[in-house]
């Protein structure tokens, strides 16, 4: 198999596209970074795209120190963690019984888990909101971390279940029959195998956790609970003139989904791949 290198070597059209598309990915994170680092005439007049004539490192302070940019990440990185944690427990433990577990109604269980992918989040805001507040949940970390988990759980359910459905069932039956129980089966030759689908559903749903806006609007009033999305709606309508330091703000809020991607961004190649390397 040809390589990404070899294939540009072979195509240099194919390579130029493929630098082109990377410089337009990448420059509205580095206009971001450039934005954060200027004031509101550099931002609107003088220089709106080009690198900042000064650095201006207190739009990092005013953001951090006056702006409550503290409070809001540290309630998005629970929330996200959280919703990462349950979400790839529950996610992994539903497919493998689902895959390869026999008992009944285990195809209608896993259909109607799939199902969830294609209800929207609006068609369920009122009705979320009333068990929100019936389960005495509203205002809380949890009012967030449980809907969360309930909707990433449908496309992280269908992941594991491809994943495990191209593992050979050989390697099960040789545990078995060395002594292995089903746990430690699970535990010790399962789980390391499906690590490249667990690294990529981490940053699926860390994503979608720490981006939500709709549900963590409705959901949480309370300031001291608002996670970083809301923080910075209203950063901007409260603080309309220091553009400078809401750049730093959305800066600060995307560092910690670039560094996921960083670490995981291996294992998530691998994952393209796994299928075909076990079963071969």
């Amino acid at each position: 198999m040809l390589t990404l290198r070899k294939l540009k070597a072979k195509n240099p059209l194919l390579g130029a596209f493929l630098w082109i598309y990377a410089a337009l990915s990448v420059y509205p994170l580095v206009w971001m970074v450039f934005y954060s680092f200027k004031n509101n005439n550099e931002i609107f007049v003088t220089n709106p795209f080009g690198i900042p004539l000064h650095l201006r490192f207190e739009n990092y302070f005013d953001a951090w120190s006056r702006f409550n940019v503290p409070v809001y990440f540290c309630n998005s990185l629970l929330v996200a963690a959280s919703t990462v944690v349950g979400t790839i427990v529950l996610a992994v433990t539903f497919s493998y019984a689902v895959a390869r577990m026999q008992w009944r109604l285990k195809e209608a269980a896993r259909v109607y888990v799939v199902i969830g992918m294609f209800i929207p989040v609006q068609v369920i805001m009122i009705p979320l909101a009333i068990l929100v507040r019936d389960f005495h949940l509203a205002n809380t970390y949890w009012a967030l971390i449980v809907p969360y988990i309930a909707f990433n759980l449908s496309f992280s359910s269908m992941v594991f279940y491809g994943f495990f459905r191209s593992i050979p069932v050989e390697l099960e039956e040789s545990a078995c029959m060395d002594g292995a129980s089903i746990y430690r089966t699970f535990y010790t030759i399962i789980l390391p195998i499906i690590k490249p689908a667990i690294a990529t559903m981490v940053i699926f749903v860390f994503l979608s956790a720490w981006n939500e806006f709709t549900m963590a609007l409705i959901l949480i009033t309370k300031e001291s609970l608002k996670t970083l999305p809301l923080g910075l709606l209203f950063f901007q309508g409260q603080f309309t003139t220091n553009w400078g330091a809401m750049g730093a703000a959305m800066t600060i809020a995307s560092l910690p989904t670039v560094l996921v991607y960083v670490l995981f961004s291996e294992q998530v190649e691998k994952a393209l791949t796994v299928g075909s390397a076990v079963k071969g």
